[in-house]
C-alpha cells in the first residue's frame, strides 16, 4: 500500500520497527531456552558423575548415562548451531536500526521529501529480507494489535486528565484552610 502522508509512514515504520522487536524477543527466547537445557544437562552430568564416584557405582548401565547425557548435550548445540539464532538475531537488530533511523529522520520532516522516501523503500527492504514472510505476517499482525491498544490507552488517559481539568475549581478563600485546587470528583480513580 502506498503511503502518500508524512503520518502514514511514521506509523507505517513504527509498525515494521515493532515487529521486528518482537521477531527478535522471540529469537532470543527460544535460544535461551535451548542454552538453559544444554546447562541444566550438564549441571546433571557433574551430578551423576559425582554420584556415581561417590557411591562406588560400576556397572556398565551407570558408565552409559553420563555418555548418553553428554550426547544429548552435543546434539542440542548441534542443532542450536544449525539454526544460527546469533546471526538471525543480528540481521533483525541490523533491520530494526534502520528503521528507527528512518522513522526518527520523518519525524523530523515537514513533508515527504525524496531522500526520506528512498530511506524508507530502503528500510522496507531490510525488513523483507531478514525475517520470512509468513513470520514478518504473524509479527505485524501482533505489532498492529499493540499499537492499536497503546493508542487506544492513551486516547482514554488523555480524555480523562482532560475531564479532570474541567472540574478544578479554583477557590479563593484561602482562610478556610482549604486546598485552592479542589476538584468535585476523581475520575482518574475509577477509570483506569
Amino acid at each position: 500500500m502506498e503511503k502518500l502522508e508524512l503520518s502514514h509512514i511514521v506509523q507505517d515504520l513504527k509498525s515494521k520497527r515493532d515487529a521486528l522487536s518482537l521477531a527478535h524477543e522471540q529469537l532470543k527466547k527460544e535460544s535461551d531456552n535451548w542454552n538453559k537445557c544444554i546447562i541444566v544437562i550438564s549441571l546433571m552430568t557433574g551430578m551423576f558423575e559425582s554420584m556415581k564416584i561417590q557411591m562406588g557405582w560400576n556397572n556398565n548401565i551407570v558408565s552409559l548415562v553420563p555418555i548418553a547425557l553428554s550426547s544429548i548435550i552435543a546434539t542440542i548445540s548441534a542443532l542450536t548451531k544449525f539454526k544460527n539464532f546469533p546471526n538471525q538475531m543480528e540481521v533483525i537488530l541490523q533491520s530494526q536500526s534502520l528503521l528507527t533511523h528512518t522513522l526518527n529522520v520523518a519525524r523530523n520532516e515537514k513533508t515527504i521529501s525524496p531522500s526520506l522516501l528512498t530511506q524508507y523503500h530502503e528500510s522496507l527492504e531490510k525488513l523483507e529480507t531478514s525475517i520470512y514472510p509468513d513470520l514478518r505476517k504473524n509479527y505485524l499482525k501482533q505489532s498492529h494489535n499493540n499499537l492499536i491498544s497503546i493508542y487506544k490507552q492513551e486516547k482514554k488517559f488523555y480524555d480523562l486528565l482532560e475531564k479532570i481539568n474541567r472540574n478544578i475549581e479554583f477557590s479563593d478563600d484561602s482562610s478556610s484552610g482549604s486546598n485552592p485546587f479542589q476538584t468535585d470528583s476523581h475520575p482518574l480513580e475509577n477509570a483506569l
